[in-house]
């Protein structure tokens, strides 16, 4: 079993800096690979990035220069870090993790808020 536990949301004003972390633990997997999605209120959840085992990413369009994930394999953590913060990314940010198994796992997510 693996459980995600995710951080670094809150509320910023427009223009600003937010890194979100998500640190996975538990015991008997390996990491194929990790990534973050959104779901804004009324709307679907959404691809915001990923990253493979081998540093492969992978962006939405509406996120890319400004967004970076960014992963420490030692600690099974991903990061997101965003800046240029938009009101249009208010969100609940969720992780996923999917092994090498093909199992996915989800964190309990965590609320952004740009707005001044």
């Amino acid at each position: 079993q693996v459980h995600l536990v995710e951080s670094g949301g809150g509320l910023v004003d427009p223009g600003g800096s937010l890194r979100l972390s998500c640190a996975a633990s538990g015991s008997g997997f390996s990491i194929s690979h990790m990534g973050w999605y959104r779901q804004a209120p009324e709307k679907q959840r959404e691809l915001v990035a990923t990253i493979t085992s081998g540093d492969s990413t992978n962006y939405a369009d509406s996120v890319k220069g400004r967004f970076t994930i960014s992963r420490d394999n030692a600690k099974s953590t991903v990061y997101l870090q965003m800046n240029s913060l938009k009101p249009e990314d208010t969100a609940v940010y969720y992780c996923k993790l999917r092994t090498f198994e093909y199992t996915t796992y989800w964190g309990q997510g965590t609320q952004v808020t740009v707005s001044s």
